[in-house]
């Protein structure tokens, strides 16, 4: 799998089209690792110039601010600032929409100006531009809005025209879009056990899934994968429902 460091971008005194911020999940979420690959061998695919900062890529800082630690976020971020601005990185395509997030509207405040992309917009792009083939699958498919993607930055649509490339059997579920439901993990509920009393909020959540009856559940965040796979799993729905990120069903649909 041809990845390159930054370092060796300029040591060869080349620029790549677009820095890959991988991110914690998809360095070292073994599950997320895999979607990490997928996004890898696409742009492979498609010969598209990224590099990867590699040991030099820190946390963004989100999990630290979320959960109230201003000094440990404003510490993580500007050590990332300077190293991005060490490359002169202009261009930044991340997976996670809490990196993309954090990236895009919060480090500006603190002198790291970028333009940001999520993953499934930079991959719409090139679907646009008549870049991206895939070959149509009938699997059912439906599809969950991450919050930070979905509410917090109004993209919508970028996630769907990609799923409708790949299958004219996309169903959605009755809270989508504007109306999402969270899967219970942002604002560091991720790191935290449930409170007592409260509902489970991905087990509601697979609950509007299992309305829907579909094959394939497609999201677009590292956080919703982990905390949708585990409501499946819990309901003993593992054998008859497949989580995948975009990518990952765009690469094993690929045309050459």
């Amino acid at each position: 799998m041809k990845v390159k460091t930054i370092n060796e971008f300029i040591n060869s005194n080349q620029n790549p089209e677009i820095l890959f911020w991988v991110g914690c999940a998809g360095s070292y979420d073994d599950r997320y690792k895999k979607v990490t690959k997928s996004f890898v061998k696409i742009l492979n695919h498609l010969k598209i110039d990224f590099a990867v900062l590699g040991d030099e890529e820190g946390c963004t800082g989100d999990p630290a601010r979320r959960a109230g630690n201003e000094y440990l976020f404003q510490m993580q971020a500007l050590n990332n600032i300077n190293t991005l601005n060490k490359y002169n990185i202009k261009k930044i395509v991340t997976m996670c929409p809490h990196c993309f997030n954090t990236l895009k509207n919060e480090y500006p405040e603190l002198g790291g100006d970028y333009e940001v992309i999520h993953h499934t917009e930079f991959l719409n792009e090139l679907l646009e531009d008549g870049k991206l083939i895939s070959k149509k699958t009938n699997v059912k498919i439906t599809y969950h809005d991450s919050c930070y993607l979905g509410r917090g930055n109004k993209i919508y649509e970028a996630p769907r025209n990609l799923i409708n490339l790949l299958s004219e059997n996309l169903h959605e579920m009755k809270r989508t879009k504007e109306s999402g439901l969270c899967c219970g993990a942002g604002g560091s509920q991720i790191f935290k056990e449930s409170e007592s009393g409260n509902v489970e909020i991905n087990l509601e959540r697979i609950k509007d899934i299992e309305d829907v009856n579909p094959d394939t559940v497609a999201v677009a965040c590292p956080f919703c994968m982990t905390m949708i796979n585990d409501g499946i799993n819990e309901k003993n729905l593992d054998e008859k429902i497949n989580v995948k990120d975009i990518s990952e069903i765009i690469e094993e649909n690929l045309k050459n």
